[in-house]
């Protein structure tokens, strides 16, 4: 997801209804306050008058880190420039980051999940809601629950639960029955996320977790009409017919254009391939168009084949 997340997708993916928040890419904390340029950055949504997408769906600025003292200080700075909910992530499994003290690595010691969410609270208080993201633990399941109570002890509002440890990465099947387990023992929102591609996954989480809500990553990419194909469900008991290639290519097509005012031509085309490797698995026209122009870094070129 790390590069393809961004304000602009954010934009793209909720301007159809479907989505109640979005969150972003995660602000790296390691042992100094980040000048606001960092937050802006990954945030660019905090210069505008309300911090939500341009439709007016609200985004929560993440931050990933392990030094409490450090999160405390970043967690005042976005306060002050204008954020309006932090999330903490204990969930990214990437091997670079977990090296370097973050993310899933937190989750072999609960009192240090705690720590980190109680020492964001501390420096926000009752400014703006903290919530996290945890994964059910990093070799194993053992501590699960622990670290979920954790989160809750230190003050988070809302709990989004990733149903594998870090060390399943993302091979399916995502464990939402487990996810059930830890929101029977909480008293805040518990959020079920993981290998949601589908409508029927969708109510599958829902019904194996117990959860209301779920969060979609991935899957949102794969499918960018997947959160108002549910919401379409909810609100109409029907459903939506599949997203054809030619809107699948639209919105591609629009991302480009959007980075392009910022990014060079073959940094936008690197980015445009990884949302396209993401669809390929969930769609045989994004397959056959993703082996046709994995190898062209051509932008113009790259736009041609994904509009023919």
């Amino acid at each position: 997801m790390e590069g393809v997340i961004d304000a602009h997708t954010r934009d793209l993916l909720t301007r159809q209804p479907g989505f109640d928040w979005t969150v972003t890419e995660f602000v790296r904390v390691v042992d100094a306050r980040l000048p606001p340029r960092v937050f802006h950055k990954h945030c660019p949504e905090l210069l505008c008058p309300v911090v939500s997408t341009p439709v007016g769906i609200p985004v929560h600025l993440q931050l990933l880190g392990a030094d409490p003292e450090a999160l405390a200080a970043n967690a005042r700075q976005a306060l002050n420039l204008g954020a309006t909910s932090l999330d903490l992530n204990f969930g990214c499994p990437a091997k670079l980051v977990n090296r370097h003290d973050g993310g899933a690595s937190l989750l072999r010691d609960p009192a240090r999940v705690r720590a980190a969410v109680a020492a964001v609270h501390g420096a926000v208080g009752h400014a703006i809601p903290v919530t996290a993201k945890i994964r059910l633990g990093f070799a194993d399941r053992r501590l699960a629950l622990s670290c979920a109570l954790a989160a809750e002890a230190g003050g988070a509002r809302q709990l989004v639960v990733h149903g594998r440890t870090r060390n399943e990465g993302y091979r399916p099947p995502a464990h939402w029955e487990w996810i059930g387990r830890i929101r029977s023992r909480l008293s805040i929102p518990v959020v079920a996320n993981g290998d949601i591609w589908s409508l029927e996954d969708y109510w599958r989480a829902r019904t194996l977790s117990g959860c209301r809500d779920v969060m979609i990553g991935r899957g949102a990419l794969a499918d960018p009409w997947l959160a108002p194909r549910i919401r379409h469900w909810q609100l109409t008991g029907k459903r939506l017919p599949e997203t054809p290639w030619g809107a699948r290519a639209e919105i591609l097509i629009r991302f480009a254009h959007l980075q392009r005012s910022t990014l060079t031509d073959r940094v936008v085309a690197s980015l445009l391939k990884q949302w396209l490797n993401h669809m390929r698995a969930r769609d045989p026209e994004a397959a056959r168009r993703f082996e046709r122009l994995k190898r062209i870094n051509n932008l113009s070129e790259l736009l041609t084949g994904l509009a023919a």
